[in-house]
């Protein structure tokens, strides 16, 4: 058994460790309040822009452009967007797997990673990382997301890569968040839209100009809003697992509380021990 300075060692060091885990789940709380908020507010903004592209398409069928057929590049861009800092518990692990143990060929993709979380932990496994956005997770704003989609749509017009992939977390409440990757291009037609449109639709101007201002700001959309909701799960994650920590931390201090009174006992009843057995030997 261990001796009872050992265990109140022990204890204090939990104690402090107990303290700092109330103190970032109190700073997560209040960064997850804004957060969410943001998320939420922008969220209707990006179904409507998906909706309404989904209509597009569905009442333009037979309509022929390099955003909707693709071209012949077999890689892929991958936007993973993680964080910079840990203790989040499944967050940044919940993207790094669904890269790794998903659908695509680690030699095929070149990763845009935001947070260096995921860019680090993709190096470990032997993905190329061919641009890094540290900061770009922290406060994500629709300009910075714009250059990014730029830059991604530049690289899939020159022919270097064929698809463009996001990974993000998707915010769904202070203790859900679940981690998807969706097909930002070539545009994926949902099964669902414009069920019942019987009517083409007709451009002004003309299909392949709308098609070339349309799209852009739908990818950029998509980014911004897997940014927003990303922020919002990175602290939801982050406040839910600090919690956790706290009542762990509380458990064990609780047990080392019995630890601490028995062995205290034990050293007692061994002293009285040695002073009846010592007061028999000189009587």
């Amino acid at each position: 058994m261990a001796s009872t300075r050992d265990i109140k060692k022990r204890k204090a060091s939990i104690q402090s460790t107990q303290q700092i885990t109330k103190a970032m789940k109190l700073v997560s709380t209040v960064k997850l309040q804004h957060a969410r908020g943001r998320a939420e507010r922008s969220r209707s903004y990006f179904d409507c822009m998906y909706t309404t592209v989904q209509s597009i398409l569905e009442m333009t069928k037979g309509v022929r452009h390099p955003y909707l057929d693709g071209n012949d590049s077999p890689r892929k861009a991958v936007i993973a967007i993680t964080s910079n800092r840990g203790l989040a518990g499944g967050y940044n692990s919940n993207i790094v797997k669904l890269i790794t143990r998903g659908n695509l060929a680690d030699d095929d993709l070149d990763i845009y990673a935001i947070g260096s979380k995921g860019r680090d932990a993709l190096l470990r496994n032997g993905y190329t990382i061919r641009e890094s956005f540290p900061d770009l997770g922290e406060t994500p704003t629709y300009a910075e997301a714009m250059v990014l989609s730029d830059m991604l749509l530049k690289s899939y017009e020159k022919g270097e890569v064929g698809e463009i992939w996001l990974a993000y977390t998707a915010f769904k409440n202070t203790v859900t968040q679940e981690a998807r990757l969706i097909r930002l291009l070539p545009v994926e037609q949902s099964q669902e839209s414009g069920q019942g449109a019987v009517a083409l639709m007709n451009f002004e101007p003309e299909e392949t100009e709308a098609l070339n201002l349309l799209i852009p700001k739908y990818i950029s959309s998509l980014i911004y809003g897997g940014l927003v909701e990303s922020v919002a799960s990175e602290n939801g994650a982050r406040m839910q697992a600090m919690d956790n920590a706290t009542s762990n931390a509380q458990d064990m201090i609780q047990d080392l509380e019995l630890l601490y009174n028995r062995a205290r006992q034990s050293a007692i009843t061994t002293e009285l021990t040695e002073i009846i057995a010592g007061a028999e030997a000189i009587s």
